[in-house]
């Protein structure tokens, strides 16, 4: 499985974490003091990568949480087949469908076959993030 375990107090904003089996990334965390019998407790904000739904956890800052590893590669656009791109990873040359992303209109404007690109690969979904520039 491509996750791995960490306490909630080791995380910072930017870094990312599984909450309801989606992987976000934390844009605003917080944490706080209790009283003299309480476990100090965090308020993490975080975004999902895939939906970009705002979602919420409060935990102690010592619970064990999810962290998706992310698998950053890089990829050719073969075709644009409607609501999906497929792709071929330049470095096994395995072809796959990957579904376009919806929060970035300049992005989507730019795929087009023979592109190259840099997709992540978390938790076994591709997920496309930006084209790269041909002069390597």
């Amino acid at each position: 499985m491509s996750i791995q375990f960490a306490t909630l107090g080791e995380l910072k904003k930017g870094s990312y974490i599984v909450i309801d089996g989606e992987p976000c990334r934390i844009v605003e965390i917080t944490k706080a003091k209790t009283g003299k019998h309480g476990s100090a407790k965090a308020h993490v904000v975080a975004i999902s990568l895939f939906s970009g739904q705002k979602k919420t956890l409060v935990a102690p800052i010592d619970a064990q949480v999810q962290v998706p590893i992310i698998d950053k590669r890089n990829g050719q656009v073969l075709a644009d087949l409607g609501n999906s791109i497929q792709l071929m990873d330049l470095e096994t040359y395995d072809t796959i469908e990957v579904e376009k992303p919806t929060d970035d209109p300049e992005l989507v404007q730019s795929l087009k076959p023979g592109v190259q690109i840099e997709y992540w690969l978390i938790m076994g979904k591709p997920k496309i993030v930006r084209t790269r520039s041909t002069e390597e």
